[in-house]
């Protein structure tokens, strides 16, 4: 099951079936768009991303997609 978190026109996707909540994007995220809601990870503040693209290297899953990425 992918979960498409929406702000705009930036979307993030987290494919729940490969997101272990290992907790690499909360760590990572120079912004704190991550959290770990129910051993999975949500991204809870989708408007305040400034694109990095941190988040995507950092999921050892390869479960994060970014639209701006």
């Amino acid at each position: 099951m992918v979960k498409e978190f929406k702000s705009g026109d930036m979307v993030i996707k987290i494919d729940y079936d490969k997101c272990t909540g290992a907790g690499n994007c909360v760590e990572e995220c120079p912004v704190d768009i991550y959290e770990i809601k129910e051993g999975k990870a949500i991204a809870k503040n989708v408007d305040e991303c400034i694109e990095c693209c941190v988040c995507i290297e950092a999921c050892p899953n390869d479960a994060i997609e970014h639209s701006s990425c």
